[in-house]
């Protein structure tokens, strides 16, 4: 006798958010069906939809998703898809949930690392969402900086008291855990920070692309591992500091070849790691890193606020140089707004933090960075963006003065604003000509961004074509890039 399809079990989780939520099928529909069109999928889901959900129908695709985003945005708290009472959301969504464990964080983490290792295609398609950015930042603001992340050796647990004759019936378990049971130390440890900056050296040197698979197997061969072994409480903070700086240097690397969902996915599982380390200071770095992307993403009112909870999560005891870094990135994203008043406050109060350094201040070794010569790039590119192009070349060649020449990405970068300002002023053979100098640069480097500064320019420049000066830059790029 053939047997039937599966029995439905009703589902109670999504029943009871929707009573909680306070919505009707019908709107939950609709709501769903909005959103998803936002994300640039045609859904049309009615009050019909909800309902074969509700008797336990498992929606496709994205569906999940986005039903978890639709309560998190009414219900202000992050929750998983199984919360909802489907399964494992779909891997282009998969990544920007805010684990509640560090545990959890790991699985998350984990699953995007491999993805990224094999190769998967989709990845890096995947669509940057600016509401992803709400419910990560503010459950790192009133999240929990002491909760417990030591894992104990199995081997040293306590077994359940049994009879003698009962013992030997008992098989014993085998450990399905990558590393379950490796006892980290303090080597391991280092050996990760020298990792981190290793990879940091060749990203700015030659460009995200150069070894960013690398960087991704040597989280998934060499991090994973770690992270599922054994460590006591002090020892795991350090393994998850050690761990967020890797993932969100990852998240970069993806940043630099434009891969912007893939590394908004990154930011987000380092700014989880960062809550598991304790490290509230490197948390404040991580949101930095998610501002300046979504400055470069136009996403300027999202900057602003990203830059804001990091202050706020950080306080007045962080050191002045993160204090200018997070004053700076604020007026970043100012600037994209084209709110002038409000950039230049921010931008004197960098200022007036980074002069606060004192020659053997400890700064954190993330920052060591961020000096005059990186604050005059933030300038520049800030009063690119509001158009004030003398100001902004006075900027750029100060920052081009004092960076060191390691820094080759950021001092590309810089010379193009350099290059836009000199085009806004009218002094178009001085223009192209550094523009074409970073242009022969940004050929032996691996930064799809360094490339799209290039052509920013080059749109530019698109009415002065015809002159002897656009002709002349046309003949020297056009073989590049």
């Amino acid at each position: 006798m053939a047997e039937g399809p599966p029995e439905r079990v009703a589902n109670r989780h999504l029943s009871g958010l929707i009573g909680e939520a306070g919505f009707s099928n019908a709107e939950l529909a609709r709501r769903v069906t909005q959103l998803g069109r936002e994300r640039g999928l045609d859904l049309r889901y009615d009050k019909t939809s909800v309902a074969r959900w509700l008797r336990g129908q498992q929606p496709r695709g994205a569906t999940p998703a986005l039903i978890v985003e639709v309560f998190t945005r009414r219900l202000g708290r992050s929750m998983s898809t199984q919360a909802v009472g489907f399964d494992a959301c779909a891997p282009e969504y998969a990544g920007l949930e805010f684990a509640e464990t560090p545990e959890q964080a790991l699985n998350i983490a984990s699953g995007l690392w491999r993805r990224d290792a094999g190769g998967n295609a989709a990845l890096r398609k995947m669509a940057f969402t600016p509401a992803g950015l709400v419910v990560p930042s503010r459950d790192w603001l009133i999240g929990r900086a002491n909760e417990p992340v030591g894992r104990p050796d199995p081997a040293t647990l306590a077994r359940p008291h049994l009879p003698v004759q009962s013992r030997t019936a008992v098989p014993p378990q085998r450990q399905t855990c990558r590393g379950a049971g490796r006892q980290v130390n303090g080597g391991d440890i280092a050996a990760l920070r020298s990792a981190g900056e290793l990879f940091h050296a060749l990203d700015q040197t030659h460009g995200g692309g150069h070894a960013r698979r690398a960087l991704v197997s040597y989280l998934t061969d060499e991090v994973e591992p770690l992270l599922r072994g054994s460590y006591g409480e002090a020892t795991g903070r350090r393994l998850f500091a050690a761990a967020a700086d890797l993932t969100r240097l990852a998240g970069w690397t993806a940043y630099d070849v434009v891969a912007h969902g893939l590394a908004q996915r990154y930011f987000v599982q380092a700014l989880r790691f960062t809550q598991a380390s304790g490290d509230r200071v490197y948390g404040c770095y991580v949101l930095v890193t998610m501002s300046s992307q979504a400055v470069y993403l136009g996403h300027g009112r999202e900057a602003v606020q990203l830059a804001r909870v990091a202050q706020q999560g950080v306080g007045a005891g962080a050191p002045p140089v993160v204090q200018a870094m997070l004053h700076s990135a604020e007026a970043r994203g100012h600037a994209a707004c084209g709110e002038a008043r409000a950039c230049t406050a921010s931008l004197v109060r960098a200022e007036r933090a980074l002069s606060m350094v004192r020659p053997g201040d400890e700064v954190p070794h993330w920052a060591s960075f961020y000096d005059e010569g990186q604050l005059a790039g933030e300038f520049a590119h800030c009063h690119r963006d509001l158009h004030q192009y003398r100001a902004c070349a006075q900027h750029a060649e100060r920052s081009l003065q004092l960076r060191a020449p390691g820094y080759a990405r950021s001092r590309l970068l810089c010379q193009m604003v350099l290059a836009t300002a000199r085009l806004g002023l009218g002094e178009m053979d001085h223009a192209c000509a550094l523009a074409t100098q970073a242009a022969h640069q940004a050929a032996e480097m691996r930064s799809v961004r360094a490339v799209e500064y290039i052509r920013a320019f080059e749109r530019r420049l698109g009415p002065y074509r015809d002159t002897a000066a656009g002709r002349a830059y046309r003949d020297r790029v056009a073989t590049l890039l």
